[in-house]
């Protein structure tokens, strides 16, 4: 499961200014001490899709890190992937759950009372956000700040994945508020050295956890 305070959680894409591939992404990600890595593509072939999430569940089984997919239960379960994540318009996660009674299932949340009700779904998790304003999503809800993710924390007891404009400036303050793990885009994407980036916010969660 997502240890507390302790983890960063890589969602992998090819939509980066310096076109990288998921597995590059994963792989930098990986060395760089990220324990989570998120598989999300929606615009490939059913068979690249496989054969692209089967190469970063290789990679994650390397480096002891959890191996979620996006969206894609179907996928998942063909890759026996290590958990599901569901955005809020996505498959019930009732339904998710009879298909993976014992995997991790992640649900988004873009205010506190989708939070609470994510929670009592039965989310292992809430991905949070986002935060603050994000190029990485064009169709994202409106930025709801630390305020919002403070709330968040101290009303669920599941952990919080927090996203969304989440960089090395802001991380802390994040950690902070109540995130028990930051989720990562373009932060690592479209750096120049991604396993030293993923390095700068693994220093941050091991901060958090030695200060708790």
């Amino acid at each position: 499961m997502i240890n507390k305070l302790s983890d960063l959680y890589v969602i992998t894409t090819e939509i980066s200014e310096l076109n990288r591939a998921h597995t590059d992404v994963a792989e930098a990600a990986l060395k760089g001490g990220a324990k989570i890595i998120q598989y999300r593509e929606k615009n490939k072939s059913a068979e690249d899709i496989v054969k692209q999430a089967k190469q970063i569940k290789i990679l994650c089984r390397e480096y002891g890190a959890i191996f979620i997919v996006n969206d894609h239960p179907e996928l998942a379960k063909e890759v026996d992937a290590d958990g599901l994540h569901l955005g809020q318009n996505d498959q019930d996660i009732v339904k998710a759950r009879i298909m993976f009674p014992e995997k991790i299932i992640g649900l988004s949340a873009t205010n506190l009372a989708e939070a609470i009700q994510a929670q009592s779904l039965g989310a292992n998790y809430i991905g949070a956000g986002p935060i603050f304003e994000t190029p990485t999503k064009t169709d994202a809800a409106p930025p709801f700040g630390l305020e919002v993710l403070s709330q968040i924390a101290k009303a669920v007891s599941v952990p919080i994945v927090a996203i969304g404009g989440i960089n090395m400036s802001n991380a802390a303050a994040t950690l902070a508020a109540g995130a028990d793990a930051l989720a990562v885009i373009s932060a690592i994407a479209n750096e120049k050295d991604m396993v030293r980036a993923a390095q700068q916010f693994s220093g941050v969660t091991d901060e958090s956890v030695a200060a708790s």
